[in-house]
Parts: structure tokens; sequence; C-alpha cells
């Protein structure tokens, strides 16, 4: 293979890496406004159930029940963590540096700030 040909198949690479991550923003931006959201009502939860006065005189499970907000809340983010939000919300993250370890092998770089260039000039 000569260098024309590498330097081709390189930029194919990038162009293709950074189409994947592109795609990948939407449903990221998604993902991540979902945790924020369930955990913003979880800490409102919270703190309006460590507020209560009742919360001390009254067994955990009915504490629970007299405030569902919270308790549907944290149920909601328990799912959440369960089914891999954390993983969804950091996905691009993982492909580049996945895709950076596996480019080191051969003494080449990829760094997310030349991602993040490339992604945002697709736009």
């Amino acid at each position: 293979m000569n260098s024309l040909e590498q330097a081709e198949d390189l930029k194919a690479f990038e162009r293709r890496l950074t189409e994947y991550i592109h795609c990948l923003q939407p449903a990221t931006g998604r993902w991540r406004m979902l945790l924020i959201v369930v955990s913003v009502c979880t800490a409102t939860g919270a703190w309006n159930w460590l507020i209560d006065p009742e919360t001390q005189k009254v067994s955990f499970f009915t504490s629970l029940w007299n405030h569902p907000f919270f308790t549907i809340s944290c149920i909601t983010l328990i799912g959440l963590f369960f089914a891999g939000i954390h993983k969804r919300v950091v996905a691009p993250s993982i492909i580049a540096a996945r895709c950076r370890t596996v480019l080191a092998e051969y003494n080449m770089s990829c760094d997310d700030v030349a991602l993040q260039k490339t992604c945002t000039s697709l736009n």
C-alpha cells in the first residue's frame, strides 16, 4: 500500500468515525436530559421527604407511601441505571476512547477536540 492509499483510508476512517459519533449525539442528548430531569425530581422529592416531620415518626415504608413523588422518581432513577443509562450518556466518549486505544497501536492519535470540531462541522 502506498502512502496515498493509506492517507485515503485514514481519511475514510476519520469520516466514518465522526459520522458515527455525530449520529449518536441526538440520542445521547436525550438520555442526558432524561437523566437530569429524573435526578432533579429525585433530589427534590428527597428534600421534601427529609424535611417532613412525619418521616421521623412513622416507619420507613409508611414514609415512602406518604411521599409518592420521591418514591416513583427514585424507582425510576434506579431503573434507568439498571437499564444502562450511565453507558448511553457517555457512549461517544467510550467509542472515542476505544478508537484512541486501537489507533495508539499504529502510532496514531485521536483526540476529543478534533472529533468535536469535525462533528460540529458536519452540522
